[in-house]
């Protein structure tokens, strides 16, 4: 059985950011992710997902300067200090939100810069992440993202994403598999879900080229969905997508999904 997560980023944008909670529980989601949720206080989002029976599945640890055009510190040089303290914050919000799974962005590296260096401080701070984690019951996620989205972006493909979990080896480290990304990036969506189940711990969703609803586009969602059923994989799959119109119009994938019997919509 399937579970899917809102991604409240992209989703529900019709309402404020505190309303979607209701709005996604309506359409019959039972969990919710989104990117940040620094610009609230963790008691607030909570509360929303407390009053609409809702699971935290996923947020992001803080990027660096969002607004500047950071995508994320964990392979900075020389922004260690503050990587440090950007997961005690996150861990701080999850142990409110209760999520068990913390993305944390590796963030751009120019053509010039020296890929090795780069590596090296990605490496030392997954294992701080990952160790600072553990004993909280969480999992670390990095995400192999497409640089036409995010150009610069350190981490693009899903062979290096499982390589550099499991040279760290911490078994709460663990692969977020954006179909969309991958697609972009090596396409072979199938294959690499079959190869790197193992060391899969969030999945996402999209249609391709256009980010919109996955029953959109070049990628076969219904075939995907099935596999992904098929190879055991029993975490949420965020629904990280563009709506191209009115949000709960476009739902039409997930009743198809539910009618099948591959998930079950809340209060539905």
């Amino acid at each position: 059985m399937l579970r899917f997560a809102a991604n409240l980023s992209m989703m529900y944008n019709e309402h404020a950011f505190l309303d979607r909670f209701a709005a996604a529980a309506k359409d019959g989601f039972a969990g919710v992710e989104f990117l940040f949720p620094y610009d609230f206080p963790a008691e607030d989002i909570k509360a929303r997902l407390d009053a609409n029976g809702l699971t935290q599945a996923l947020f992001n640890a803080p990027p660096g300067d969002w607004a500047a055009g950071e995508r994320g510190i964990a392979s900075l040089p020389g922004r260690q200090d503050e990587f440090k303290r950007s997961i005690d914050t996150a861990l701080q919000y999850a142990a409110v939100l209760g999520n068990q799974t913390l993305h944390v962005m590796a963030g751009l590296i120019a053509p010039k810069q020296d890929r090795a260096e780069h590596r090296a401080v990605y490496m030392d701070n997954l294992s701080y992440a990952a160790h600072q984690a553990e004993s909280a019951g969480i999992t670390v996620v990095i995400e192999p993202i497409n640089t036409r989205n995010i150009p610069g972006f350190f981490l693009n493909r899903q062979d290096d994403a499982q390589a550099i979990c499991a040279e760290i080896g911490a078994e709460n480290l663990k692969v977020q598999f954006d179909c969309y990304h991958c697609q972009i990036v090596e396409g072979d969506v199938a294959v690499k879900l079959k190869r790197d189940m193992a060391g899969i711990g969030h999945i996402q969703i999209a249609g391709v080229p256009e980010r919109n609803e996955p029953d959109i586009g070049e990628l076969n969602y219904p075939y995907l969905l099935k596999l992904i059923d098929q190879l055991g994989y029993r975490g949420w799959i965020g629904c990280e997508y563009m709506p191209a119109g009115a949000t709960s119009a476009g739902l039409g994938w997930l009743k198809a999904l539910a009618a099948e019997g591959l998930t079950t919509l809340k209060n539905q």
